[in-house]
C-alpha cells in the first residue's frame, strides 16, 4: 500500500470512527443514553394540571439522567397562553431566562399576573453539572380558577325537604332533584362548570354524571368557607338545547355527623345548616368569541325522586319504582316539579378544592358467599375497606334488598355490627321489576367492611351479586415496602390499607361506626408513616386549613378538625392540639414546603403562647395544669396497657418538641430571632423537664394521681407513673434528654419491654417512637422483636386473627373474650405508625434536611430472621431505593439515589475492605468517596446513580 492509500484509509477511518461517536453519544437518532437532564412530572401546587386559586402557584419537576452524579446547576421555565407561544422570544406570561441553581421544587411563578380562567401552558430545561442545556421537557399546564367571588353570578338554591323522613330514631328526608333546560346558540369553542354545594351534590348534563368524584365539594367548616370544583365540559354540550341538573344530598352540611345522637347530644344532625344547597356556574365561550354564563337561580325546578333516605353515616334507600326517566335530558315533563328555593349569599369564602378528590380507587369481588337463612347471605370481600358497593339484582316490583355492613363475623358466622354503634350503615334498594335485571349503586354514603349481609334475595346470589367499590382520596402512590418475612409484609399491607380507608377528604380515625372525625392525635402521631405510602402533600395542604379554621379562641388546636360540636366536653387536649405544629412541620419536612409555615405562623405561634400560659412561666406542666378539660389532664396515651403515663409528662414532652420544630421552621422560613427564641424555649423546657420528671441517673419519675371514673381507673382514682415505654420512647425520640442520659434512657425503655415478656404496653402516644427509640440507642434487637411478635398484645397478633387493617386497640379482638364493646375500630390507622420504623430502620431511608434532597441510607440487617427488605420512595427529588439481601457471610445492597440528591450510604461490613461496588474495590471518582468505618458500616458519600455493593458481614 503506497503512502497516498494509506493517507485516504486513514482518512475514511477517521470518518467512521467519528460517525460511530456521534451516532452512540446520541447525537445522531436521539440522545438514547440520556448523559444529560429531561425533566418530566411537570407539576402544579403539587398536582399534574390542576384548577389552582393560588395567584402565584408553585411549580416543580423531577429530573432523569443515566449518568452518575448529575445535577442541575441552573434552569429555565417558560409559560405561556397558549402552546404555540411556548418558545423563549413568544412567551407572554413569564419566561424565567437562566437560573443559577439546583432547585427543581416550590418554584414561586413570578410571571405577569393572571386572570380568572386563564390557562397556562409551560415547560423546563435544565443545565447539568457540566453546564450544558437539556432538552425542553413536554408541555404541562395549569389553569386559574375563579379568583374573586364576586365572579360568582350563581345564587344559592334548594329544597326543603325536612318535613318528610322522620322516624323514631333517625330524621333522613329524601335527596333533592333539581333540574333546568339551557339553549346554546353557537358552536362550543370552550365550555366550564363551576359547582359546589352546601351539601353533597352530582351533577348532570345531557343525562351524563360529571366528573368521577365522590362526597364533592368536600368536609369544610361551612361557616368560614366552602370548596368548588372545576370541570372541563366542553365534550358533554352541544349547540341547542341542553338539560343540566343535579343531585343534592344533606353529607356533612345538614346530616349526621360523629357521636352526636350517641351521646345524646342537643343537635344530633344539621350542625351547618338544614336544607342542601346547590351553586353551579357554567361558562361557554363559543367559535365565534361570544359567552354565555347559565347559573344556578330561581328559574330552576327540583322534585324528590327515587333517594328517599341518604346521610353518610346511615346509608341510602333508594325505591326504583320513583325514578325519574330521563329527568337529565331535554324534553323531561317536569311541569309537576315545584320551583326552588332561592337562599342568599353570606361572606363565607367559595375557594378552588386544594385536595385529592374522593373516587373509586380499586374494584374488588367478593372471594366468598356464606348463606344464612332463605333469603339472606353475607359475602366476604376478603378485604377490610372504605367504600360502597354495587348491586346486581332480579326480582318483583316492590321487592326490597337491604345491605348492612361488618368488618367482622362472630364466631357462629354472624355480622358483627355492635362497634358501629349509631351509625345505622344500611342501604336498601327497592327494584322496580325489570325483567333484565337492576344494577344499583350509592350515591352518597360511605362504609368500612369487609362482609356485606344481604337480604331479601328471590333468586340464589353468584360472586356478580356484590362488587366492592374502593373510596378514598386519591393521593398518589408514593412508597413501597416488602421483605423476606410475610406477616411483616402483611402488616405494610394492613397499615396502607387503613390510610387509604380513612384519608377520606380529611384524616378520620375510623370509616365505620358513628365518627369518621378527623382527630388530631391520630393525624399528628401517624403523618410521619402517611409520607412513607403516598404523596399526600395536597391532601394536607387542604385538612390544614380546616385545623387552623377549627383553632380555638384560647389559641389551642381542637381535638378534631373540622370541629362541630359534638359534645360539651369536646375541647383539646395535649397529644391532640400539638397537630397544628407537627403536621406543617413534617410537611414541610418532606416536601419543602415552606409557604406553609409563612402561612400559619401566627396560628402556629398563638399555639405556643397559650402552652407558655398553661404553663404558668415553669416551662412545664404539673399536676393539674388542664383540669379545665375532659378527662382531667387530657386523653393521654390513648388506649395502653398497664400502668398509665402522667398527662403532664407527656404534655411537657410535646411542649419542648413543639418549640424545637417552631425553631426549625422559623429557620426554614427566614425568621432568624424567632428561631433563636424557640430555640431557647426548648433548651428552658427541656431544662424543666429533667428537673421536675428525671432523677439525676436518666430515670423518669411521676407519681400524681387522677380521680374519675371509667377504663383504667380503681376505686375511683388513676395512678399514672413515669416509669413507662411510653414516657422514655417519647424523651428519647423527642430530644428532651441530654446526650448523657440518652443511652441510659434506652436502656430503661429496653428493659421494660423486657421484664413485659418482650411485649409493649404503649398507646396511641408512644407507639410511634417505641422501635425508633430503641433503635437510636443500640437495643435493634429489641425493636425486631416487637415487630415479629405473634401473640397478644402485637402487630402480628391481629394477622394472626384475620387482620386486613390496622385494629384501633391491641385487644379489639382476644382469644376466648372476643370482641371489645363499643368503641373498637378494625380500620385505625393510629399503631400503624410503625411504618416510619420499616421504612427509617428496616430500609434505612432517611433525609438530612428537607424533601430528601441529601438522603442517608443505613440499614439495621441485625435480625437474623429477615433476610431481606426493599423499599422505595418517590420524593421531590425522585425516586430513592434500598434493597438488601442476606446470602450466607455476605450482603448484597442495592441503591438507588434520583438525579440532583446526593446521599450518605453507610454499608453493613465485617471491615472496610470487604466492600465491592459492582465485584470491584470502590475507588473515587465513580460517584462514590469513602469516608471512613464505624461502628459495623462503611460509610459512604455518593451523588446520583444506582449502585450495587457487596460485603462480608461475618
Amino acid at each position: 500500500m503506497n503512502k497516498t492509500k494509506g493517507e485516504n484509509f486513514m482518512k475514511k477511518m477517521i470518518i467512521i470512527f467519528g460517525f460511530f461517536n456521534l451516532l452512540f453519544s446520541g447525537i445522531i437518532f436521539g440522545n438514547d443514553l440520556k448523559t444529560g437532564l429531561t425533566a418530566s412530572d411537570l407539576r402544579c401546587e403539587y398536582k399534574l394540571a390542576p384548577v389552582t386559586d393560588v395567584k402565584n402557584p408553585r411549580l416543580s419537576w423531577i429530573l432523569n439522567s443515566d449518568e452518575r452524579g448529575q445535577y442541575q446547576t441552573a434552569y429555565q421555565i417558560i409559560v405561556a397562553s397558549s402552546p404555540g407561544k411556548l418558545e423563549a422570544d413568544k412567551a407572554d406570561l413569564w419566561n424565567s431566562q437562566k437560573v443559577k441553581g439546583d432547585n427543581t421544587y416550590q418554584i414561586v411563578y413570578k410571571g405577569k399576573p393572571l386572570n380568572s380562567r386563564e390557562i397556562c401552558y409551560w415547560k423546563v430545561r435544565s443545565w447539568d453539572k457540566n453546564g450544558e442545556p437539556g432538552q425542553w421537557s413536554s408541555i404541562s399546564h395549569w389553569e386559574m380558577g375563579l379568583l374573586n367571588k364576586n365572579e360568582w353570578k350563581a345564587n344559592w338554591i334548594g329544597l326543603d325537604l325536612n318535613n318528610l323522613g322522620k322516624g323514631k330514631t333517625y330524621h333522613l328526608p329524601p335527596a333533592p332533584y333539581l333540574r333546568k333546560e339551557i339553549k346554546l346558540n353557537g358552536k362550543i369553542k370552550k365550555a366550564r362548570l363551576y359547582v359546589t354545594a352546601l351539601g353533597l351534590y352530582e351533577f348532570y348534563i345531557n343525562g351524563n354524571k360529571i366528573g368521577n368524584d365522590y362526597l364533592t365539594p368536600g368536609w369544610t367548616d361551612y361557616n368560614k368557607r366552602v370548596y368548588y370544583q372545576t370541570f372541563d365540559v366542553t365534550n358533554s354540550l352541544h349547540k341547542g338545547e341542553n338539560a343540566i341538573g343535579s343531585i343534592l344530598s344533606y353529607g356533612w352540611y345538614s346530616g349526621y355527623i360523629g357521636y352526636a345522637l350517641l351521646v345524646n347530644n342537643p343537635k344530633v344532625r344539621a350542625f351547618y345548616g338544614k336544607v342542601p344547597k346547590l351553586m353551579a356556574q357554567l361558562e361557554v365561550e363559543y367559535d365565534n368569541g361570544t359567552k354565555a354564563v347559565f347559573a344556578t337561580d330561581a328559574s330552576w325546578k327540583a322534585d324528590y325522586g327515587p333517594i328517599v333516605q341518604s346521610d353518610i353515616l346511615e346509608g341510602e334507600l333508594y325505591d326504583a319504582r320513583k325514578e325519574f326517566n330521563n329527568w337529565a335530558n331535554i324534553g323531561f315533563n317536569d311541569s309537576n316539579w315545584k320551583k326552588v328555593e332561592a337562599y342568599p349569599g353570606t361572606k363565607r369564602k367559595i375557594q378552588c378544592y386544594p385536595g385529592n378528590p374522593i373516587q373509586i380507587t380499586q374494584i374488588i369481588h367478593p372471594i366468598s358467599i356464606t348463606p344464612r337463612d332463605s333469603d339472606r347471605y353475607i359475602f366476604n370481600i376478603g378485604q377490610n375497606f372504605a367504600g360502597i358497593v354495587t348491586l346486581k339484582v332480579k326480582g318483583n316490583v316492590g321487592d326490597t334488598v337491604v345491605i348492612r355492613y361488618g368488618e367482622m363475623l362472630y364466631p357462629d358466622g354472624r355480622l358483627m355490627t355492635d362497634n358501629l354503634r349509631m351509625a345505622r350503615a344500611t342501604d336498601t334498594y327497592i327494584l322496580k321489576g325489570n325483567p333484565d335485571g337492576e344494577t344499583w349503586t350509592p350515591n352518597f354514603t360511605y362504609h368500612g367492611f369487609q362482609y356485606v349481609e344481604v337480604s331479601g334475595l328471590n333468586n340464589k346470589p353468584d360472586l356478580n351479586t356484590i362488587t366492592g367499590l374502593v373510596l378514598g382520596s386519591t393521593t398518589p402512590l408514593a412508597g413501597t415496602f416488602a421483605c423476606s418475612d410475610s406477616m411483616v409484609n402483611k402488616l405494610y399491607s394492613n397499615i396502607v390499607w387503613t390510610q387509604r380507608s380513612n384519608f377520606m377528604d380529611i384524616p378520620t380515625d375510623c370509616p365505620q361506626r358513628d365518627e369518621r372525625l378527623g382527630w388530631t392525635a391520630d393525624a399528628q402521631i401517624y403523618v410521619s408513616s402517611a409520607v412513607c405510602n403516598r404523596d399526600v402533600a395536597a391532601f394536607f395542604t387542604k385538612w390544614l386549613v380546616d385545623l387552623n379554621d377549627a383553632q380555638l379562641p384560647n389559641g389551642a388546636y381542637p381535638v378534631f378538625a373540622p370541629f362541630p360540636h359534638l359534645r360539651s366536653s369536646d375541647s383539646y387536649s395535649p397529644g391532640w392540639m400539638e397537630a397544628g405544629i407537627i403536621i406543617p412541620y413534617q410537611i414541610y419536612k418532606t416536601y419543602d414546603d415552606t409557604r406553609l409555615i409563612k402561612k400559619y405562623w401566627p396560628n402556629m405561634v398563638k399555639f405556643m403562647n397559650f402552652l407558655e400560659k398553661k404553663s404558668r412561666g415553669k416551662y412545664y406542666f404539673a399536676e393539674g395544669s388542664f383540669e379545665d378539660i375532659e378527662p382531667k389532664g387530657g386523653y393521654g396515651d390513648w388506649l395502653s396497657i398497664g400502668k398509665k403515663t402522667s398527662p403532664d409528662m407527656l404534655a411537657t414532652m410535646y411542649y419542648g418538641y413543639c418549640a424545637s420544630m417552631m425553631s426549625e421552621m422559623a429557620d426554614a422560613a427566614n425568621k432568624t430571632e424567632q428561631a433563636k427564641y424557640f430555640a431557647d424555649l426548648f433548651n428552658k423546657i427541656k431544662k424543666a423537664f429533667l428537673q421536675h420528671y428525671a432523677e439525676s441517673d436518666g430515670r423518669l419519675k411521676c407519681d400524681a394521681k387522677a380521680y374519675g371514673s371509667g377504663e383504667g381507673y380503681v376505686d375511683g382514682q388513676l395512678g399514672f407513673s413515669g416509669n413507662t415505654q411510653t414516657a422514655y420512647d417519647n424523651a428519647i425520640y423527642m430530644h428532651m434528654l441530654p446526650d448523657s442520659l440518652v443511652a441510659k434512657a434506652g436502656e430503661y425503655l429496653n428493659q421494660l419491654v423486657l421484664d413485659n415478656k418482650g411485649y409493649l404496653t404503649t398507646g396511641f402516644l408512644g407507639v410511634k417512637a417505641l422501635l425508633p427509640a430503641l433503635s437510636m440507642t443500640g437495643h435493634n434487637s429489641t425493636a425486631y422483636r416487637l415487630l415479629l411478635n405473634k401473640n397478644y398484645p402485637s402487630w402480628e397478633y391481629e394477622i394472626e386473627n384475620g387482620a386486613t387493617t390496622i385494629w384501633e386497640r391491641w385487644n379489639s379482638y382476644t382469644k376466648g373474650q372476643g370482641f371489645m364493646a363499643g368503641m373498637n375500630s378494625f380500620n385505625h390507622y393510629s399503631f400503624g405508625s410503625v411504618c416510619e420504623w420499616m421504612f427509617n430502620y428496616m430500609s434505612g431511608i432517611s433525609s438530612e434536611g428537607p424533601a430528601y434532597k441529601h438522603i442517608i441510607i443505613k440499614p439495621d440487617i441485625s435480625n437474623g430472621k429477615i433476610t431481606n427488605a426493599q423499599a422505595s420512595l418517590i420524593t421531590m427529588n425522585g425516586k430513592i431505593i434500598s434493597s438488601w439481601k442476606v446470602e450466607g457471610n455476605k450482603l448484597l445492597m442495592k441503591v438507588t439515589i434520583p438525579v440532583n440528591a446526593s446521599s450518605v450510604i453507610y454499608i453493613p461490613a465485617k471491615a472496610e475492605d470487604s466492600v465491592k461496588e459492582d465485584g470491584i474495590e470502590i475507588t473515587k471518582g465513580k460517584g462514590i468517596e469513602v469516608d471512613r468505618f464505624v461502628h459495623g458500616y462503611l460509610k459512604l458519600n455518593a451523588g446520583s446513580g444506582v449502585f450495587n455493593f457487596e460485603s462480608v458481614i461475618n
